[in-house]
């Protein structure tokens, strides 16, 4: 393995080594699969995770004819539900042996580019994961390019990291365009801002004709019944209606745990500002959204007060996979701190499916 590969490979696995299984046990393909004989069109899922990109492209028309992801847990939870193993290393994927497509789908890991600004083309992407997504780009030559990834991709690294994405697609010989897409425009009840870059070899994506969906709150995914306890009165504190501070990104902060705050530089009289509590003592009313969530358990569950019954506690482990659009019948891991990393790392599902209707229309529709 040449050095570039091995700080991908690194980069990429952090403490994951020698932990995917054997894949020979398992059938590749999905009976689902078997069934959409006419698909609108076919599709690779690169950096997988557990399937959120895949279940909204095929939500849209399309038949899915390879995946890959290194992670074992998350290749386990995807093998569960589409009945198909992820291939592990994308460093170590030779791209010839990937069947031909229209669509390369990749929520890939944001890295800096080491030679940004350089000009050297494309050794200024070697040792980073896009490097791989470039090679099999340039040898199957997709119709169409859907990448998804954090907001702060925007200004990562100064901005170069964007910048050299959107240039090396072009050089590709690709029409470029990429836009911030919010989860609650897509009907669930999660403020999370993520960004999209379709790139097509015919023309330039519009983003504007994208069908959104009708808002919803969290009071809309809760359970009545569930096993998540309720905090004590004692335990928290709901601000004085007057206070209660409502976001234009639909978040409604309500209280908070009687826990330690930020003391450095808080001025008197703002103890109740969202800012001053530490994000998981802060607690959000049900009938707004709720932030977005993070991979970590520790962090990924806000407190939720419910006003109807009066009472605070945290979101279960299926109300947070309904905040990403996940099907009720998804099967999450057993593993709980698994399950909540694989949901906080995944997408927003509508929000895919409608991106990929438009791009059937606008792109693939002959």
């Amino acid at each position: 393995m040449g050095a570039n590969s091995a700080v991908r490979k690194k980069e990429y696995m952090e403490s994951e080594l020698n932990l995917f299984p054997d894949v020979s046990v398992f059938p590749t393909k999905h009976p689902v699969l078997e069934i959409r004989t006419n698909p609108h069109f076919t599709f690779i899922d690169l950096f997988a995770g557990i399937g959120g990109i895949r279940l909204g492209m095929e939500a849209a028309g399309g038949h899915c004819v390879f995946s890959s992801d290194f992670n074992k847990h998350a290749q386990e939870t995807y093998f569960n539900n589409f009945n198909e193993m992820p291939a592990g290393d994308i460093t170590k994927i030779d791209e010839k042996s990937i069947p031909k497509f229209d669509v390369l789908c990749a929520g890939f890991p944001c890295q800096p580019f080491s030679i940004c600004g350089k000009q050297k083309g494309f050794d200024d992407v070697r040792g980073t994961l896009f490097f791989d997504i470039i090679r099999i780009v340039k040898h199957h030559q997709p119709k169409v390019l859907f990448l998804e990834n954090v907001k702060h991709m925007i200004h990562h690294d100064k901005g170069n990291t964007l910048k050299v994405i959107l240039q090396h697609l072009k050089e590709l010989g690709y029409y470029v365009s990429y836009k911030l897409l919010n989860a609650k425009d897509f009907g669930v009840a999660q403020n999370r801002e993520r960004i999209i870059i379709i790139a097509s070899k015919d023309k330039e994506f519009d983003f504007l004709p994208i069908k959104t969906r009708e808002s919803v709150y969290l009071e809309s995914v809760l359970d009545k019944d569930t096993d998540e306890k309720f905090l004590d009165k004692k335990e928290y504190t709901l601000l004085d209606k007057s206070r209660v501070n409502k976001k234009d990104s639909g978040l409604i902060f309500v209280g908070y745990r009687n826990k330690n705050i930020w003391k450095k530089g808080i001025r008197p009289n703002t103890e109740h500002l969202s800012r001053v509590h530490r994000q998981p003592n802060r607690i959000y009313s049900a009938e707004g959204k709720h932030p977005t969530l993070p991979s970590q358990e520790s962090s990924g569950r806000f407190f939720v007060y419910i006003p109807k019954i009066d009472k605070v506690r945290k979101l279960t482990i299926r109300e947070c996979y309904r905040l990403m659009g996940f099907p009720e019948n998804y099967k999450i891991s057993s593993i709980t701190s698994e399950a909540y990393k694989q949901g906080g790392n995944s997408v927003c599902v509508p929000m895919i499916e409608e991106t990929a209707k438009e791009i059937v229309k606008q792109l693939l529709d002959n």
